[in-house]
């Protein structure tokens, strides 16, 4: 069983179903130099509560971390340029996420079924492009009751009225992130 990963050799990518279901790792630290994260390389995972992941990280893959259901925290580089579809899906611990500033798109159903997500942090000044599978998007759906999306405050309008991001108008509150303050 694995109680904690850590990589020394020189990796790129973590590939597809690298880590899939497995339930006893609880901690892993991704290597500088890692630049994805691949469909399903976490998926199912369900002792995993935290892990690192260093700045060179642009994608994060369809399912990377789906089903992780003790994650209690992550943080998303700020190279990270798209989030795939179901990648945070049925994360039941995580409580707070923050989507960095360079990310232009996020897939279906992303942070759906996060039933503990209250706080999602969005520092983006475009609205993430909603890159849909058919017609869906869903990626806010069945989190924490009376979630709140916080936007930079001058993006507010772009997102309440921006594809997929309208669903969730009533959810999304202009934020100052320089002073960490709501602005009403």
């Amino acid at each position: 069983t694995f109680d904690e990963l850590q990589y020394f050799v020189n990796v790129t990518s973590i590939g597809f179903n690298a880590f899939n279901d497995c339930s006893s790792l609880t901690s892993i630290t991704l290597p500088e130099g890692v630049t994805s994260i691949g469909e399903r390389a976490f998926l199912g995972c369900t002792s995993l509560t935290s892990i690192t992941i260093p700045e060179g990280v642009t994608s994060i893959e369809y399912e990377a971390f789906a089903r992780c259901s003790s994650l209690t925290s992550i943080t998303i580089p700020e190279g990270v340029i798209s989030i795939g579809g179901f990648a945070f899906s049925d994360c039941s611990s995580l409580a707070s996420i923050t989507i960095p500033e360079r990310v232009t798109s996020i897939g279906d159903f992303a942070f759906s079924g996060c039933s503990s997500l209250e706080n999602v942090y969005c520092k983006a000044i475009m609205p993430p492009v909603a890159n849909r599978i058919g017609y869906n998007w869903f990626t806010f759906d069945d989190n924490a009751s009376g979630r709140k999306i916080y936007v930079p405050m001058e993006s507010v309008e772009a997102y309440t009225t921006a594809d997929g991001w309208a669903d969730y108008a009533d959810s999304i509150v202009g934020y100052d992130f320089d002073n960490g303050v709501v602005v009403e």
